[in-house]
């Protein structure tokens, strides 16, 4: 099987990477390769390249820039992968294509579901959304849309790397407790979506965090304790909570994105893992 992997030097990507199986060939790309909000570089790539599969792990992820940064945002998240889903469709290639929890505007008190509807408060969330009605339209019997939230790795940047570095620089941390999710070690989503790779009667829309819920309080809590002991971190400081309210950005964030992974569990095979083991996991890395 050739795989194309798009978002090379990202996060996920990274994790597919290491994560590739066996006998399937990997053609990693990123904006310097492959620029997918150019249409005809994208079809004359996957044309020349005829893959069996596409990962989209590529994604305009700066979630307050996007506010101003419109165009770019869904130049990328749209029209990148409507771009990519015509390209595929062309060769009969399959696409698996990674999303967010920022479709949903957070005002549930009970899990998102698959089905459940979307409305982004966002224009990060709305630009991403638009490329999953994108690729439902163009290859509905040939995709699979996972929503992820909260990823993290030992790659890029991301919360845990942030609280680590912050945590010896700052004599106390102030973050925010009243916006709930679950964080996702881009490992184990890397190996759902890899499964799943294998698994091409699978389609439609998908869920899958790691278990658990938290608050990025939480969160930030568990990173320190653990930071502290496995030697990461040297000494706990105060961490305070505080609300989404001390602290405005011009995004707006959904308060509660905590989503279903059920089906997504059922259809791999695979069971998901408490956050903070996975945290524990990946911070073992970092030692």
């Amino acid at each position: 099987m050739k795989v194309v992997i798009t978002g090379k030097g990202g996060q996920l990507a990274c994790e597919l990477e290491q994560l590739a199986p066996q006998g399937v060939e990997v053609i990693s790309v990123g904006i310097g390769e492959l620029d997918i909000s150019n249409e005809s570089l994208v079809s004359e790539f996957i044309a020349n390249n005829k893959p069996d599969l596409v990962i989209n792990a590529a994604a305009y992820t700066a979630v307050d820039k996007a506010e101003e940064d419109v165009g770019t945002a869904y130049a990328v998240n749209e029209l990148g992968t409507k771009y990519l889903a015509n390209a595929c469709k062309l060769i009969n290639a399959r696409i698996l294509h990674v999303s967010t929890d920022f479709v949903f505007d957070g005002a549930s008190t009970t899990l998102y579901q698959t089905d459940s509807v979307p409305n982004p408060i966002n224009v990060y969330g709305a630009s991403k959304l638009a490329g999953d009605v994108a690729l439902q339209d163009i290859l509905p019997e040939s995709s699979v849309i996972v929503r992820t939230a909260w990823v993290y790795s030992v790659n890029g940047n991301n919360f845990v790397k942030s609280m680590l570095r912050l945590m010896k620089e700052k004599p106390q941390l102030g973050i925010i407790y009243d916006q709930v999710g679950s964080p996702t070690w881009a490992k184990g989503l890397a190996q759902w979506l890899w499964v799943i790779a294998d698994k091409p009667e699978v389609i439609g829309t998908y869920h899958w965090t790691d278990a658990g819920i938290a608050s990025w309080y939480d969160f930030a809590i568990a990173i320190q304790e653990l930071g502290v002991e496995k030697g990461l971190l040297s000494e706990a400081i105060p961490v305070l909570p505080i609300p989404t309210s001390a602290y405005p950005t011009p995004a707006k964030r959904p308060a509660f994105s905590v989503i279903d992974k059920a089906s997504a569990e059922e259809v791999s095979g695979l069971h998901t893992t408490h956050w903070r083991t996975q945290l524990s996991s990946m911070m073992d890395e970092l030692v």
